[in-house]
Formats: C-alpha cells, sequence, structure tokens
C-alpha cells in the first residue's frame, strides 16, 4: 500500500507593495508554488510575478469584504497539504506582523503538515522610509512601537480602547513611551486615535503624517500634527490602505524625500514582451523608480520537428550558390535557432563543412547581440530596426547568385519581401517560431481595473503582436463580464479607453498597429530598448 505523502506550506511575506522588497526565496517559492491564496493587498505589480499557469485563490479580507473567512483559509490550507501540493500562503507585508499568521499555523501543526515561515518587509517601516520618514533618529527618538489601529474604540476610555482582539491601546503607556508610534490600519479610527493619544496627555502639537499605499506607485503622503491630522487627511482624501505615523521624527519628511525624486518615481508602466524578453526592459525602469507590470501579450512557441528548417541547415553547402545567408529577425528566433539546432544534434561547424561561403543578418542590435554571444559577428544589421529596411540592405549587399534564408516568426513581416524580389535574389521564408495569445485572466482582470482608474501610465509595445495580443486580452475579460450578466450600464461603463491610454512603440510598424484602436502614440528613436527607456523618462 502506497503511503499517502502531505505536501507543505510556506507563509510567504509579500512586503508592502514594491516588487523590488519582495525577498528572493518569496520570489522563487511564487515561481514553484502548485497553488498560492493570497491577500486582497498584494500589488499587481508582484501579482504579474506568478506564473499564469499557477492555481490561485483570493482569499483577501477588507473592511466590509471578506473573500473568505480565517476559519475558511486554515482549512484551504490544510486540503490543498493534504492533496500533496506546494502551498503559498502569500501574505502583505510580514505574515507574524499583525497578519494572522500564527493562527494560520495552529491547524497545521496539529495534523502535522510541515511549513516555513519567508518574513516580508512589514509597512511599519517600509512606508514610513520610501516616504522619508526615519522611525528612529538619535535626536529624537530610539524606539518605535507598532500598534493596529484596527480596534473597536469607546467613547471616552481612550486609555484603554479595546481592539479587534483580546488586546487593548493603552494611549497613556504608549505616550509615556516618547518613541515613534506606528498604527497599522487605523485609517477609519484616524480621529480616535488622533483624540486618544491627546487625551493620555500628548501634546497636540506632536508631528503626525499618514502615509498612503507605501513603496507603491501611487504612494502620497500628508505630514501634520495630531490635532490637524484628520482635516489634513480628509482634504487629501486619503484612503486605505494607509498607516499612521506620530513622533517628532515626522518633521524630517521633507528634508529626506526622495521617492519621488527618482526619473521615474511615481510612475507605474506596462510591459507587454513575452515572458523571456522583459526583464531587460522591466529592470531599466525599475531602476529608474517606476512600479511595473509584467503583462506579456504573446508567448512564443517554437515549431517542433521543423522539417523545413532542418531541409534548410542540412542543405547548405550542397547547392551551387556563392552565399548562404542567415537571416534572423529577432532575439527570440536566434535562441530557439540554437535550441532546435541542439535537439536536432546538428553540431554549427556543418555549415561550413563543403567550403560554404556563410553570412548572417540581424535585424537589430538585441538580436545582433545574441548571435554574438553564440560567437557569431553579423554582417549586416541596418541602421533603422525594421523589416523594410532590413530587405533593402539585404537587396544592395547580397550576390545575385546567392540564397538567404529567412529564419522568423510565421507571422513575420511581408515589407521584407518586396526589396529582394526586385533585387530577384533567392529566397526561402522559414518559420521557426509562431507568437500565440498569451492568456492570464487574474492578471488581465486587475489590469483592467487599473486602467479603468487611470493608474496606468503607460504601456510598452515592442511589436505589433505585442498590441494584438494586449488588445485581445483586455477585450476577452470585458466581454466575460458582460457575459456575466453585470448589466449593460455597467458593462458600458468599464469599457477601457484606449485613447487615454499611453503606447510607448519601438517603432513604426508597431505603432501603426496600435493606432487602430486610437492609442495615443510614442515612438522611440531607435528601435531598442535603451532607447524606450529614454522616452519614458522624457515623457
Amino acid at each position: 500500500m502506497k503511503m499517502k505523502v502531505n505536501g507543505k506550506v510556506w507563509l510567504v511575506g509579500a512586503g508592502p507593495g514594491d516588487a523590488g522588497l519582495l525577498t528572493i526565496k518569496g520570489k522563487q517559492l511564487l515561481e514553484s508554488a502548485d497553488i498560492i491564496l493570497y491577500d486582497a493587498l498584494i500589488s499587481t505589480e508582484i501579482m504579474s510575478l506568478i506564473p499564469s499557469e499557477t492555481e490561485k485563490i483570493n482569499v483577501g479580507k477588507r473592511a466590509a469584504n471578506h473573500k473568505a473567512s480565517q476559519d475558511e483559509i486554515n482549512r484551504l490550507l490544510l486540503e490543498q497539504a493534504w492533496l500533496g501540493k506546494k502551498v503559498v500562503r502569500l501574505k502583505g507585508g510580514d505574515p507574524f506582523v499583525f497578519g494572522r499568521g500564527g493562527e494560520e499555523l495552529e491547524l497545521l501543526v496539529e495534523n502535522q503538515i510541515p511549513f516555513e515561515i519567508v518574513p516580508g518587509i512589514t509597512s511599519a517601516v517600509a512606508a514610513p522610509a520610501f516616504a522619508g520618514i526615519p522611525i528612529t533618529h538619535r535626536d529624537f527618538t530610539s524606539s518605535f512601537h507598532v500598534i493596529t489601529g484596527h480596534a473597536q474604540f469607546g467613547h471616552a476610555q481612550f486609555g484603554h480602547a479595546q481592539t479587534g482582539g483580546n488586546g487593548k491601546i493603552a494611549f497613556d503607556a504608549l505616550v509615556k513611551l516618547e518613541g515613534t508610534l506606528v498604527f497599522l490600519m487605523g485609517i477609519s479610527n484616524m480621529q480616535m486615535i488622533c483624540e486618544g493619544l491627546q487625551a493620555a496627555g500628548m501634546d497636540k502639537e506632536m508631528p503626525a503624517a499618514v502615509v498612503e499605499r507605501g513603496t507603491c506607485a501611487k504612494q502620497r503622503k500628508v505630514v501634520a500634527t495630531i490635532g490637524t491630522l484628520c482635516v489634513e487627511a480628509q482634504k487629501a482624501h486619503i484612503q486605505t490602505p494607509a498607516i499612521i505615523l506620530v513622533g517628532r521624527v515626522c518633521t524630517l519628511a521633507d528634508q529626506f524625500t526622495w521617492a519621488e525624486k527618482r526619473i521615474l518615481g511615481g510612475k507605474q508602466y506596462i510591459t507587454t514582451r513575452p515572458q523571456r524578453r522583459s526583464s531587460q526592459l522591466t529592470e531599466k525602469l525599475r531602476n529608474l523608480g517606476a512600479q511595473v507590470i509584467e503583462m506579456p501579450a504573446i508567448r512564443t512557441a517554437c515549431i517542433c520537428k521543423n522539417e523545413q528548417l532542418q531541409k534548410c541547415l542540412y542543405e547548405i553547402g550542397t547547392q551551387e550558390f556563392t552565399e548562404e545567408w542567415l537571416v534572423l529577425t529577432s532575439p527570440t528566433g536566434v535562441i530557439l535557432l540554437w535550441e532546435e539546432m541542439q535537439r536536432m544534434h546538428f553540431d554549427i561547424r556543418n555549415l561550413w563543412k563543403n567550403g560554404s561561403c556563410i553570412k548572417f543578418a540581424a535585424i537589430g542590435s538585441a538580436t545582433a547581440q545574441e548571435l554574438q554571444v553564440r560567437g557569431i559577428i553579423p554582417d549586416i544589421v541596418p541602421d533603422t530596426y525594421c523589416a523594410e529596411d532590413l530587405g533593402k540592405k539585404l537587396a544592395v549587399a547580397v550576390d545575385k547568385r546567392a540564397r538567404v534564408n529567412l529564419l522568423r516568426a510565421k507571422e513575420g513581416s511581408a515589407l521584407l519581401f518586396p526589396p529582394l524580389l526586385e533585387a530577384q535574389i533567392r529566397y526561402r521564408d522559414i518559420p521557426i517560431y509562431e507568437t500565440q495569445l498569451a492568456e492570464n485572466t487574474l492578471l488581465t482582470e486587475q489590469v483592467i481595473e487599473l486602467l479603468r482608474a487611470g493608474e496606468i501610465d503607460a504601456v510598452t509595445f515592442t511589436s505589433a503582436s505585442t498590441v494584438r495580443g494586449f488588445v485581445q486580452m483586455i477585450e476577452s475579460e470585458i466581454k466575460k463580464e458582460v457575459n456575466a450578466g453585470l448589466g449593460s450600464a455597467e458593462a458600458e461603463g468599464g469599457l477601457v479607453d484606449y485613447r487615454k491610454l499611453s503606447a510607448v512603440c519601438i517603432g513604426e510598424q508597431t505603432a501603426a498597429e496600435a493606432r487602430k484602436y486610437h492609442m495615443k502614440i510614442h515612438i522611440a528613436k531607435e528601435a531598442t530598448i535603451d532607447s524606450m527607456v529614454t522616452l519614458l523618462s522624457e515623457l
């Protein structure tokens, strides 16, 4: 009889929202988990790091809107572990800082389910840091204290107000500590907190601050005193999630402001490149302070058992051509070509075995770089990185008795052909991969919400197919909303207005596709990632 093997549970702290603050171990677990139970406040940027095929369950709890009760969450963790799965419980901030992590472990321990804790950076320290407020400073205070502000306060008993659990907020004790006070989840009780501190003897002129959506692109802060904070926060329409800070260190907020000063600080972008190609652009944008949601609109699939490619490679040098050209039109094409040659056990030295004159062409610098990594410096790279200019360059450089092998996407641009036809150059169009529409329902739903709220500053497109894929993903989810019976008024009101969407395009062909949807077009000066980053910085 086969023994039943239980799975394992990891309680992972996602941090306050900025993907750069997610721990390395946390990211590894997101990429390898079988199922993820996530909170409502996990940022879309972090959610975009989870593979689309991973099973995900929203168990988030917000005020008056609970997806699942705590008992239901505990039971789900146990049941999924019993099924032998690798279970990640993804929690905002740190699991043990008012995250009810201890409660979620009790049932696991009782049933002898193995588990690990992966701490996360709590908003209690991260949000103040991003707001320029050091929670300790030798000239002001040597301690800080984190208190839950999610409490049921009495009308006048501020000195010992009841919290949501068994604890009490002893304002008189907090005032005597003379440290920085950090109240989490306390926006709805801000007035009672400020009044409670004053009633316990704190000067109404004590500096205070509120930081909304700390570390995220749309972070905001209000600095005042405990006597004026409520009024100033209301004027600014501060919403949850936010933290309240009380202490003299709040006066340093303006002096130490830094997050907003970054070149792309406060900006939130979407990248649509295929997963394996998105990291370079994402990293450059994040290094400049942007929050980046990776939303691959297409994926590339190698054409396996590619008889056309095999015929091409084995025929080179066996026929009477003065030259044989291998033309690559994307970095993906280079990568997949080499992977396919490995599967075929094709030794690249065979290309030259009959003394053939083999030459390479690349559509742009990124494609050329992928070739150079593999020891090949292309003979041709056009000045303008597009199919038409590559075709023109080949038409001039290629000998009339040569043959050109176009190794590219199945849906590649037809603009490559006319210059070759006009120059009467023989060529073979050999698809080595095809692009497919990517699917990620949960991420797309979250992105639609951000688009409707006007919280996306730009979407980057590196090909016409990424534009088509992005629009198809959005439209597919909106259609599901309509079919789900949300009502025509709500459905119509929820349509995404592409006219308000800034589309940062790598070239004119990509821009032409974006124009079909009436997007606000911005075209990089050069068809490179660096040029796109420069354009976003200028915008």
